[in-house]
């Protein structure tokens, strides 16, 4: 990415904001971290507050301006009661934040809209983090799907006729009183 143009477009986004020296000096000051939780709304996180930053943590609003991404709105008490000044939310994800976290906020998918499926990632194959695919549901029980296909059952190697946890935990055998 060509570093000229992304300040270009960070100033132009900034340029649409209206703020004043105590807010700019106040970006500057503060940490701040972000993340999209919706298409065209990012969390911003006053991270300055330390273990009380979830209660300075606020959804800003993204929106397209003639092909500029620009924040519109925060659900701050600053940006909902003063509407001659934008709030330093707002003016931290235009500076700090810039094109990058903008641009990432309104690439994101529309959860049931967006997604396109792919046979591997369908329900008949959960994937799992690390690439694989799970074969058990988060609760601990059986994937219904794949309970008799992939089921491992150790009971033959336990005394006693001891049955194994898969066979307990599936209810195809219950533990000797």
């Amino acid at each position: 990415m060509n570093t000229k143009n992304s300040a270009a477009e960070k100033r132009i986004a900034v340029d649409h904001l209206n703020f004043g020296a105590k807010t700019s000096k106040r970006v500057g000051w503060e940490a701040w971290e972000f993340s999209v939780e919706a298409p065209h709304l990012v969390r911003v996180t006053n991270a300055a507050y330390g273990f009380e930053k979830d209660d300075h943590s606020y959804l800003v609003g993204i929106e397209d301006r003639d092909g500029l991404l620009v924040p519109s709105e925060c659900e701050c008490k600053a940006d909902q009661y003063n509407e001659e000044y934008d709030c330093k939310h707002k003016v931290a994800l235009a500076t700090i934040g810039g094109p990058v976290v903008l641009q990432a906020a309104v690439d994101c998918p529309t959860p049931g809209v967006d997604a396109t499926e792919t046979p591997s990632q369908s329900l008949e194959e959960p994937l799992r983090t690390d690439g694989g695919t799970a074969t058990e549901v988060i609760s601990g029980g059986p994937n219904p799907l794949y309970a008799e296909e992939h089921r491992e059952c150790d009971c033959r190697d336990l005394a006693d006729d001891f049955p194994c946890w898969n066979c307990v935990r599936d209810g195809e055998r219950e533990l000797p009183e």
